[in-house]
C-alpha cells in the first residue's frame, strides 16, 4: 500500500481541536493547482484552479456513464478567509443549468440557487455551503473550522458545519524524492453522512475522498486505489458505529405482541397476534397476549407487521445501507458495482458488523467507449463479453446485466452462455439497437422503461450513450400506444415472459422535479431532512428550458404511466426498483404503483416483498410464518388501506436483529417519523 498512515484513526464525528496555530493567510495559496477525476480507476475529467489575490477560480468538469457535471467558479475572499463573493455557472449532471450566487456587503448575506433567493443579517461574516460548487469548496471550509470553537461554525442558508480531523499520513512525493505529508478530514452536519477530503501540510487541497469517486492533486493518481479504500474504511468505521449503537440482538426470544400481520397470499391482515423470533427465524405465531418465559417484549399496540420490503434496482454502499434497513428495506438486488468493493460489504453486513439488507448480485458488462459507466468488466469483444459471464458465475452471481455501450449485436451469445449456465440476464437497450431485439435475444428482464419506449422514438443511427437517452423522452407526447410498432413490442414481452423493471420514481424526479419546488416524491419526508438534503429535494435534474419544454416533460411522463397500465394489464411483471438508492424512494415507487398503475395497496406490498421473494428463488423471505427468516417491520398505521403507512415505521427486524428508526434517525439529522414502541426486557 502507497499510503503510509502514522496516527490511528479519531471516532469519527468526535470534537476536538483540528489545529491550535493560527491558519496561514491567502498568500500562501497564490497559483495553479491541477486535479484528476477518477472513477473506479479511469481518468473521468479534471478541477483546476487558480488563486491571484483575494480571488479564486475554478474549472471542475467530468464526464461518466455519457453525462457529468461542468461548473467554473469564481470565489473572493475576505482577509479571514470567508467568501464574500461566489458565482457558480455550468450544468449539472443531467443538463440543469446552474447560476448560483452569493454575497456578503456590510451585515447582509444573500445568495441565489436553483430553489430561488434568500438573504441574512449577520453580525460577523458566516460560510456559505454551496448547492452546485466544486469539491474545492471543502479546504475553504476547513481552513475557517480549524480555528473555530470545537470546529464547528453556522452556515448560510442554514445549520452548523464541523470539521473532525481523521488521522496523518504519508505518500511518495511526486517529485520522487521524499514524502509528502497529509492529514485527512471529514466534513458534516449539511448532508446526512460526512464528506472526506484531504490536505497537505501547507493546508492545501490535495484530495476529495469516496469509495467510488476521487479527485487528486495531478501527478498522485496512482494513489487512486488506495484512497478509495481509506474512504471505505471512514465510512466503514462510522457504519460499524452506529451498528454496535442502535443494532438489538437480545440473545432470547423476542415476542412482538398485539400486531396484525399483512399476509401476501390472502391480501389482508391477521387478527391481533404476537410472533416469535428465535435467533434469525420466526418460531410460532400466538395469541396476541401470549406470554413467554424470559423473553423480550416489543409492544406492538395495535399495528402492523408488513414482510421486509425488495428493493429491485439497488447498487450498494455503506451509506445507504443501514437507511434502507430502518426504510423496512431488508433485501437488495444489486444491479452492478465494483465486485471486491461489494463483496467485502456483503461479508461485513453478513457477519453482523454492518447493518444492511440481504443482497443478490448482478454482474455488470459495459462496452469500452467514450461514454462507458465505469463499473464492472468492460469488454472490446464479444469473447471479452462472454469471459465476463464465466467470470461472474464463478464468483456466485444470480446473474448479468448488460449496459449502453455494449454492442447489441453480441447480446444473444452472452445471453445464451448465461442462460446455459443458470444466470439470469437483464439490462439496457445497448446504443443504435432496441428493445425488441433483446427481448428476441433472450433478457429475462428490461431495465428503465425509457429504454423500451426509446425504441418507439429514435431514429437508428441516434446514440443513447449521451443524454439523448433521457432528453428523447420529450418525443413521447406524439406516441400513439396503439399503434403497430408499441404493440409488437409488448407482445414480444407478453410471448416472452420478460419482466419490466420500470424505475417510474427515477422518471418522476427526472420529468416532474423543478426548480424552487419540492421534487413530488419528498413532499412526505423533506420537513423531516437535515436543511442541505431539503436543498437538494427542490431542484430539478433536467434542464427545462421553456413552458413548452415543461409541457412536454409533464406529458411524456403521462405516457410513460399510460404504458406501465397497459403493461400490468397485459400480465407483463413489474419489478419494484428504483435506482435512486432506495429507502424513502422505494416507498414512493410503491406508491406511485398504487397512485397511477392500479395496483391496491395490499398488491403492492405483496409485489414488493413475497412476489420478489419467489421471483428470486428466496423460499425462507417474503411472508411473516414460521420457520421464515425474521425479515419484518411493524408500522402504527395499516397499510392495506393506505400506502403511506409504510412511511412511519416504528421497529425494522432483520433476521432477528432489530432496529429502532426513531433513534438512529437523528444520527443523520433527520427527524423520527414516529415513537419507539415500548420494549421490555
Amino acid at each position: 500500500m502507497k499510503l503510509r498512515l502514522f496516527v490511528v484513526a479519531l471516532v469519527l464525528l468526535a470534537c476536538y481541536s483540528c489545529k491550535t496555530e493560527p491558519t496561514s493567510s491567502l498568500a500562501d495559496y497564490q497559483g495553479e493547482e491541477n486535479y484528476s477525476v477518477i472513477i473506479s480507476e479511469t481518468k473521468v475529467g479534471y478541477l483546476k484552479t487558480n488563486t491571484t489575490g483575494d480571488t479564486i477560480t475554478i474549472d471542475y468538469d467530468y464526464k461518466n456513464n455519457g453525462r457529468g457535471p461542468t461548473m467554473k467558479e469564481t470565489i473572493v475572499l475576505n482577509a479571514e478567509g470567508y467568501p464574500v463573493n461566489w458565482q457558480i455557472t455550468g450544468n449539472t449532471t443531467f443538463g440543469n443549468a446552474v447560476d448560483e450566487q452569493f454575497s456578503l456587503e456590510g451585515g447582509e448575506a444573500s445568495w441565489t440557487d436553483a430553489t430561488g433567493s434568500g438573504n441574512a443579517a449577520v453580525e460577523s461574516p458566516q460560510l456559505y455551503v454551496n448547492q452546485f460548487g466544486s469539491p474545492y469548496s471543502a479546504v475553504l471550509a476547513a481552513r475557517l473550522l480549524m480555528d473555530a470553537p470545537e470546529n464547528t461554525l453556522p452556515v448560510l442558508p442554514a445549520g452548523n458545519l464541523t470539521l473532525t480531523k481523521m488521522e496523518d499520513l504519508t505518500v511518495p512525493s511526486s517529485s520522487g524524492e521524499g514524502e509528502l505529508a497529509l492529514t485527512t478530514y471529514a466534513l458534516s452536519g449539511a448532508e446526512m453522512n460526512p464528506s472526506y477530503f484531504i490536505m497537505d501540510d501547507s493546508e492545501r487541497f490535495f484530495a476529495y475522498i469516496s469509495p467510488r469517486y476521487i479527485v487528486v492533486r495531478d501527478g498522485y493518481e496512482a494513489e487512486e486505489k488506495d484512497l478509495r479504500q481509506l474512504a471505505e474504511n471512514y465510512s466503514a468505521e462510522r457504519y460499524e458505529k452506529l451498528q454496535k449503537e442502535y443494532a438489538h440482538n437480545y440473545g432470547k426470544k423476542v415476542r412482538i405482541s398485539n400486531v396484525k400481520v399483512f399476509d401476501p397470499k390472502t391480501l389482508s391482515l391477521t387478527d391481533p397476534v404476537s410472533v416469535v423470533v428465535e435467533g434469525e427465524k420466526i418460531t410460532a405465531i400466538e395469541a396476541a397476549d401470549a406470554t413467554g418465559e424470559d423473553e423480550v417484549v416489543i409492544e406492538g399496540k395495535g399495528g402492523t407487521l408488513v414482510p421486509g420490503l425488495y428493493e429491485m434496482h439497488a447498487h450498494t454502499g455503506d451509506n445507504g445501507a443501514l437507511l434502507n434497513i430502518l426504510a423496512g428495506i431488508t433485501s437488495f438486488r444489486d444491479m452492478g458495482n465494483n465486485t471486491e468493493v461489494l463483496s467485502n460489504l456483503i461479508e461485513k453486513i453478513n457477519s453482523g458488523v454492518l447493518a444492511g439488507p440481504r443482497i443478490t448480485r448482478l454482474g455488470f458488462i459495459e462496452g469500452k467507449s467514450p461514454y462507458s459507466s465505469n463499473n464492472g468488466i468492460l469488454v472490446e469483444s464479444q469473447e471479452e463479453a462472454l469471459a465476463a459471464v464465466d467470470t461472474y458465475d464463478s464468483l456466485g452471481f444470480y446473474g448479468v446485466k448488460l449496459y449502453n455501450s455494449m454492442d447489441g449485436d453480441w447480446a444473444p451469445a452472452i445471453v445464451k452462455k448465461a442462460h446455459d449456465q443458470g444466470l439470469f440476464v437483464t439490462g439496457h437497450v445497448p446504443a443504435f439497437s432496441n428493445a425488441n431485439a433483446m427481448v428476441n435475444a433472450g433478457y429475462d428482464e428490461m431495465t428503465h422503461i425509457n429504454q423500451t419506449m426509446l425504441g418507439w422514438v429514435l431514429e437508428p443511427e441516434e446514440d443513447t450513450r449521451t443524454l439523448l437517452r433521457l432528453t428523447a423522452m420529450k418525443r413521447f407526447p406524439e406516441l400513439d400506444l396503439n399503434s403497430d410498432k408499441v404493440q409488437e413490442t409488448l407482445d414480444l414481452f407478453v410471448a416472452n415472459k420478460t419482466a419490466m423493471d420500470p424505475t417510474l420514481a427515477i422518471h418522476e424526479r427526472l420529468m416532474l422535479s423543478r426548480n424552487g419546488e419540492v421534487t413530488p416524491g419528498a413532499l412526505d419526508y423533506v420537513d423531516h431532512m437535515p436543511p442541505n438534503e431539503q436543498r437538494s429535494l427542490k431542484v430539478a435534474l433536467a434542464q427545462i428550458a421553456d413552458d413548452e419544454e415543461d409541457k412536454a416533460y409533464r406529458k411524456a411522463y403521462d405516457k410513460i404511466v399510460e404504458t406501465l397500465k397497459m403493461m400490468k394489464d397485459k400480465g407483463i411483471l413489474i419489478v419494484a426498483g428504483t435506482d435512486l438508492g432506495g429507502a424513502f424512494n422505494l416507498h414512493r415507487e410503491l406508491e406511485l404503483y398504487h397512485q397511477q398503475l392500479g395496483y391496491t395497496p395490499a398488491e403492492v406490498l405483496k409485489l414488493a416483498s413475497y412476489d420478489m421473494a419467489q421471483y428470486l428463488g428466496h423460499e425462507s423471505l417474503g411472508s411473516i410464518e414460521p420457520g421464515k427468516l425474521a425479515d419484518f417491520f411493524l408500522v402504527p398505521g395499516n397499510p392495506v388501506e393506505d400506502i403511506k403507512a409504510i412511511k412511519t415505521i416504528a421497529m425494522v427486524s432483520r433476521g432477528g436483529t432489530f432496529y429502532y428508526p426513531s433513534d438512529v434517525y437523528p444520527a443523520f439529522g433527520i427527524t423520527p417519523f414516529t415513537e419507539k414502541p415500548e420494549v421490555t426486557e
